[in-house]
């Protein structure tokens, strides 16, 4: 797949996602009838146990600080959607401006992370990992904080799972999440 940035963008601005096959590990976009989101409201939430890891201060934030490394964790799992090709596209979208890692360090040891896309008011979230515990569920927290102070609309988790759903995650209709999408891409918002 070329690495035409403008069409790739557009095509996340349209709902959809890219994942590789798992039959040639070829790059596909997808999209689904119901969509999972994080909420910026009050409905976020998560497990008690992490707000005391919190107030530990055990990891530091950063943004990009080794956004080659989070792709390589995000991908370091027995089945992967994130093929070497997704890979240097996400690095394309990097270099570009498009793309982000939201990271949690323990010294100078990655200990977690959030691959995402930003476009506009809009952070789609590609993908998460961790190396220390708790790591990736602080870097949700803290992204979280981050995109309520910078007036993100949208935190589009596009998936849901049982670890998601701890946090609040909840499934939108298509329509409704292309009528949020929509509203969140106009607004001007910066994650840094």
């Amino acid at each position: 797949m070329p690495h035409d940035i403008d069409a790739i963008i557009q095509r996340y601005a349209q709902g959809y996602f890219l994942m590789a096959n798992e039959e040639d590990n070829g790059l596909s976009w997808y999209t689904s009838r119901k969509r999972a989101v994080i909420p910026l409201d009050e409905r976020f939430c998560y497990p008690r146990s992490l707000q005391r890891v919190l107030n530990q201060n055990r990891f530091s934030v950063a943004i990009n600080r080794d956004f080659e490394a989070v792709v390589k964790g995000c991908a370091n799992r027995e089945s992967t959607w994130i093929s070497p090709e997704l890979g240097e596209t996400y690095h394309t979208l990097y270099q570009a401006g498009w793309a982000y890692s939201f990271e949690t360090w323990q010294g100078d040891q990655l200990a977690g992370g959030i691959l995402g896309l930003v476009i506009g008011g809009a952070f789609i979230g590609e993908s998460m990992f961790f190396k220390i515990p708790e790591g990736s569920k602080v870097a949700m927290v803290k992204l979280v904080e981050r995109l309520r102070e910078r007036n993100f609309l949208l935190f589009d988790a596009q998936l849901t799972n049982p670890h998601l759903e701890r946090f609040g995650a909840y499934i939108i209709s298509s329509q409704q999440y292309k009528t949020q999408l929509q509203q969140a891409i106009r607004r001007r918002c910066s994650l840094e």
